[in-house]
């Protein structure tokens, strides 16, 4: 199996349908790769398909799927697998990964749902990670989610993902604003997280915006700048680990690229001073 991502650097944003056009005719120098859901796009043909083929053909494309629910008590669904391994071979995909959460309980939930942080929990996400990286032939990813409450948690979730990624034997897709949101609605310092993660896991980092609802409870939404106290806990991210790859995540409320591209700059002038 191979054991270790392709080379990723620098920084990137998500790649929506609604860019295609624009992008498959040039893009931006600034953006080093792109992050898309291969669920929304695995078998795509007609303009839309040719029009990622131009993309992938100029810049490095990362995977961050939506629905294999790796936690989930639903079967894997391994046809969906061998779609993403076949979609990864097609564009040269540099790294897949998924959420360290549940989506799927014989249907659809199109939300990310709390796991809970149990020894049982590690072993069951762990054996279904192992599985997809036998099927793909290479390591996958994990994200660190949001979450507001879990079912059971005889672990605090800093042990959780440490003990998934080391039994699964996988990588880390480091979320910083995930961090800092769950930092500030279950109250613990967020660099104390980062710095028990293991750094030669993770294989690429997001950042993000988010609304604070006016009870003070903090929601990963992805539809906002980013704010100076992630932007901070970005630079200490940096200055601890070192400039990793690191996408800019918007999912609505999205501006045009040239918008996306002050903060694409905000995260390199930080890689800068950590290189």
């Amino acid at each position: 199996m191979n054991t270790s991502p392709k080379t990723l650097t620098g920084a990137g944003i998500g790649l929506r349908r609604s860019m295609t056009a624009e992008l498959s005719k040039g893009i931006p120098e600034e953006l080093d790769f792109l992050e898309l859901a291969p669920e929304n796009w695995i078998g795509l043909g007609g303009r839309l398909g040719r029009q990622l083929r131009e993309i992938s053909e100029q810049k490095t494309i990362v995977c961050h799927g939506l629905s294999l629910s790796i936690g989930g008590p639903a079967p894997l669904d391994e046809e969906l697998v061998v779609n993403i391994k076949d979609f990864i071979a097609e564009h040269n995909v540099a790294i897949y990964s998924e959420h360290l959460s549940y989506t799927n309980d014989g249907g659809q939930l199109y939300d990310l749902l709390p796991m809970p942080f149990t020894r049982e929990a590690v072993t069951y996400t762990a054996d279904r990670v192992k599985r997809v990286q036998d099927i793909l032939g290479q390591r996958m990813a994990l994200e660190n989610v949001s979450y507001y409450l879990t079912p059971k948690e005889d672990l605090a979730e800093v042990d959780f993902v440490q003990a998934v990624i080391q039994e699964a034997d996988c990588d880390l897709l480091l979320d910083v604003n995930n961090v800092y949101v769950n930092s500030i609605n279950h109250g613990y310092e967020p660099m104390d997280f980062i710095r028990a993660m293991p750094a030669e896991r993770i294989a690429y980092i997001h950042i993000a915006g988010h609304y604070v609802e006016p009870d003070g409870l903090v929601v990963d939404t992805h539809g906002a700048d980013v704010i100076d106290p992630v932007w901070d806990l970005l630079s200490k991210t940096y200055a601890h680990i070192g400039a990793r790859p690191t996408l800019l995540e918007r999912d609505f409320n999205i501006p045009d690229i040239a918008q996306l591209l002050i903060e694409v700059a905000m995260i390199k002038e930080r890689q800068s001073l950590n290189e």
